[in-house]
This record gives structure tokens, sequence and C-alpha cells, in this order.
């Protein structure tokens, strides 16, 4: 749902500042056009020195231009914005938006009308606003773009994933008692890479001194701190199989969608059922996210979870256990293949999963044997904001050209894989992977966070509950006409200064109402 006035969820309503009072403000200097104001827009009046000023006047006028004139760019952008008369308006929104980095901006206009009697309920209109413009979430999910957006994403993940386990969002709360697994599958080696060390253990020993083809060691003697740089580069670059690495990431989610068929079908020969047979007796229900380890390969994890043919409604059948459940995710998973197209230039590869398969019961109740479902919910919510800076994912955003790849601040195994995924790309047999359009995320095509249909509720149903929580739900029995178009995007220098403290001030008292409820025995307030 969009954060629109009038469609139900933004609490913004329109103000306008009166010619008179502008003109007051100036007193004897005269008004004049000049370019558009700091909050975009049309252009705004400024005042002139007229001819008749005194001399002393116009000196104390020039002496504060210069003085401007010698504060930063940000300096100078923040006090023009605190001296607007709009500028309570505008802090309003920029509040309004959380402290949002990179807020879209738009420019409208909503009416809301009784669908009876055609009576207006209700009318917003961008004109009135600072620049004419609307200022809306950004909504990206990466903290290193916007921290105030990504932590909202990340609590709707939280509560997404936390109600396929425990229920809410419209799931029953016996989805505690089906079978539940925390499922982590790996990429396969592409050649040895740097470890790091564990309780000062050497990265890869070697008994005697060898080398590659390209005459590098084979081995390395080195205990590797985990902020090491070296960590996840491979010992030789030559030896490393960078084309096989980016068509695994090219292929992942068919991989994914050959493993979830397989353990369909040995859930159904281990019951003694057809296979063509299995939705009418279970359903098969997920959600997955997907990190990138340090050698720049991405792996799943994945809660997954056995239901009746009607999904979380409905129980599994007698023999769905989480015994049966667990053999069969990891007989698929060591038993799937995807096989790419044949390539003159690099031939034909089968992609499968790597050999680090971990299964893992979820606990029903606190007695159990098993990790809590809080803790996994939490751990599929950290990872789905991460930038690519932190998980060495490549690039935050897409690449347009070959050069580009110069530019991102990456290590050289990473910007490796980018040239690899802009070489394939421009063979014919492998333009429906579209690899230069995903050469920033190294070949991995989709969403970071991914679940079945049956799984829990979707991000738009927590959006629109968030909205209803917040009283800007849509008004029983109306009519909204809406007209929107974006005029831009981002802050100026002093804006996003001003973004930036919102947004600070918003976390510091979120923190203060989690201690608080800490200390009150209450929940601890994840969202």
């Amino acid at each position: 749902m969009p954060d629109l006035p009038g469609c139900g969820n933004h609490p913004l309503t329109a103000r306008s500042t009166p010619d008179h009072a502008r003109s007051e403000r100036h007193g004897r200097h005269h008004a004049t056009t000049q370019p558009p104001c700091r909050f975009g827009g049309p252009p705004r009046e400024v005042t002139t020195i007229p001819a008749e000023i005194t001399s002393a006047d116009r000196r104390a006028v020039l002496d504060r231009s210069a003085r401007l004139r010698q504060l930063s760019e940000i300096d100078r952008d923040t006090i023009r914005l605190a001296q607007d008369p709009q500028f309570p308006r505008w802090l309003e929104q920029i509040t309004a938006t959380g402290g949002c980095a990179h807020p879209v901006h738009l420019a409208g206009s909503t009416t809301t009308r009784d669908a009876t009697t055609g009576e207006i309920l209700h009318s917003y209109d961008t004109r009135n606003e600072p620049g004419e413009r609307l200022l809306v979430r950004c909504r990206n999910r990466r903290a290193t773009l916007c921290a105030p957006c990504s932590r909202l994403h990340a609590g709707d993940t939280f509560h997404l994933v936390r109600a396929g386990l425990i229920g809410g969002k419209n799931v029953p709360d016996d989805v505690r008692e089906r079978p539940r697994l925390f499922v982590t599958l790996t990429a396969p080696s592409f050649g040895p890479v740097h470890r790091a060390s564990a309780a000062g253990e050497r990265c890869r020993p070697r008994r005697r001194t060898t080398h590659c083809a390209h005459e590098r060691p084979t081995g390395c003697a080195s205990v590797h701190a985990p902020a090491d740089p070296q960590i996840g580069q491979p010992l030789c670059a030559d030896c490393y199989d960078y084309v096989a690495h980016v068509l695994w990431h090219a292929h992942a989610g068919e991989l994914w969608d050959r493993f979830t068929r397989a353990v369909r079908r040995r859930l159904a020969v281990a019951a003694g059922l057809p296979q063509s047979h299995f939705p009418d007796h279970a359903r098969l229900s997920f959600a997955k996210v997907a990190e990138y380890q340090k050698r720049a390969a991405v792996h799943v994890h994945a809660v997954v979870r056995l239901d009746g043919p009607a999904g979380p409604a409905d129980p599994p059948p007698a023999w769905g256990s989480a015994a049966r459940l667990s053999a069969a995710v990891q007989a698929a998973a060591r038993s799937v293949v995807a096989r790419t197209p044949y390539s003159p230039a690099v031939g034909e590869h089968g992609l499968r999963w790597g050999r680090e398969i971990d299964v893992r019961p979820l606990r029903a109740r606190p007695e159990d044997y098993g990790l809590s479902d809080d803790a996994v919910a939490a751990y599929v919510a950290k990872y789905v904001t991460k930038g690519a800076s932190e998980t060495a994912a490549g690039a935050d955003r897409r690449l347009t050209a070959w050069d580009d790849i110069d530019a991102v601040p990456a290590p050289p195994h990473v910007r490796t894989l980018m040239r690899t995924c802009w070489r394939l790309g421009g063979l014919a047999e492998f333009e429906p992977l579209r690899l230069r359009s995903w050469a920033h995320t190294l070949g991995f095509r989709g969403h970071i966070l991914t679940k079945s249909r049956a799984y829990s509720a979707t991000y738009a149903v927590l959006r629109a509950e968030r909205a209803a929580h917040e009283g800007h739900d849509d008004v029983p029995g109306a009519v909204t006409d809406a007209s929107w178009r974006y005029v831009g995007s981002g802050h100026t220098a002093g804006a996003a200064l001003f973004a930036a403290g919102v947004a600070e001030d918003i976390a510091r008292n979120r923190e203060i109402t989690r201690e608080e409820l800490r200390a009150g025995g209450g929940n601890n307030g994840r969202r």
C-alpha cells in the first residue's frame, strides 16, 4: 500500500503560509523571483537590496552575505531551510518518513468521497506543501543505503517469519506443533579460499609445500583473524572456477525449485503414495533468505514446514513427522542437479548444492530440543537488511558499463566475479540469464527473501496492518480518486543533516522504550 495521503495511511495534512506574512517579513526589501527553493518545486521569492537603502543597512546586509559565503555548503543549506517559513511543515514530513535517508518526492492530490452521496470526506493536494511535493519512504531494505527504512523492513521480516512458526497474522497458533526445520544449504566449492581460524588454528596447513599449476602455494599456514581481508579470497585466482561460481548463482533459483520438488517426491515415496497424489495429502511451506558468505558465494537459510493439503489451517497427515521431513530434505539436497545450456566458450556445467547441509528441528515447547522460533526469525531478519559492502555481495546498485566495475569498492575477488558476469552476459546462450543486469549481485537473481504462498502473511498485509494501527486506514463506504506523479528523490546536503537527526532521535526513543519494557518485564518491542 503506497504511503499517500488520502489513501488511508499518511498522517500529514495541508498547510499554507499567507502572502502578507511573507511581505511583512521582508519589510522594506523588495521581492524578486529566484531559482527553486531548497524543498524543490517552483521558484521562490528572495530579497534584494533596494537603491534607497541607507549605507549602514547596505553594509550590514553585505557583511551578512560575506559571512554566509564563508560557511560550508551544508551550513548554508541548513540555514536556508531553517529560515524558510514552511520549515515546520517540512520537518513534519521528514518525521513522518522516520528520517528516511533517500525519500521519494511525489506531487498530486487525492479526494475521498462518500460512495452513496458523493459528499467529499477528505481532500489533499501537494500544492500547499513545501516545494509543492510530498515526501514518502524509500523502503530500501539495505541498512547501508537507508537505516530507518531497513529497520522497518527487518521488523516486517521478523514478524513475517515468526508468524509462520508460532501463528498470528491469519496463521493458526497450532502451526508450532507441525514438523518444522531450519535448513541451511551452501554453494559447492569453486576453489580453495582463505579461511578464518578458530582457536588459533592455521588456515590451510600442509605437511609438504606444494604449488599449483600457476606456481602458487596450495596451502596457507597463517592464522587469520575474523576481520582479516584475506578471508574468502582464493589461494590462486587463476585456479578458481569463476565461471562455475557465476553460473551457480544464476541458477540458484532453479536449484531451489528442483530441491522443493524433490522433497515432495521423497515424502510421497516414504508414505507409499503416488507422487502426483502428494498435494492431496500434504503441503510443503517455506520461507528462505539468501546470505553471501565471505567467499562471495550464496548459501540459503530456510524455514521448512509440513502442513495438510489446505495449508496452515490444516494439520499434516499422521505419517508427516519431523524425522521423515528431515530425511527427505537431506536426501533431496544431495541429489538434485541443474544443468546449464551448452556453450562453445565454457562448455556445460552440472550445478549442485554444496556438501555442507545443516538441518535442525525447531522446538514447539521450551523443554524440547532444537532452535527457538524467535532466534530463527531474528536471524533471518538480520540478513535481509545487510548491504553489499557488508556481505561481499557486490554493489548496491546496477552496473551500466564494464568500466563501472573498477569503481566498485570491493576486493579483487568480487570484481573478478563481476567481470565474469559481464563477459558471460555477452554470449547468446546465456542471454536469458541477464548476467550483465545482475553483475552487481554476482549473477544472483531475485529477492533476498522469498516464501511459499501459504507460509504466512505478505509484506503488503503487514504494512496495511501497521497503517490501520496508526489510524490511517481507508474510510468504509468511501471511494478515493488519486493522481500522483514522481518528481524527484533524495535530500539536499542540509536536509540530509536534519533527516539524520530525526532518525537518530527516533532510534534513541525506541531504545529508551525497549529498556523500560525490559525493566518492567514486558515485551521487548522488536518493532
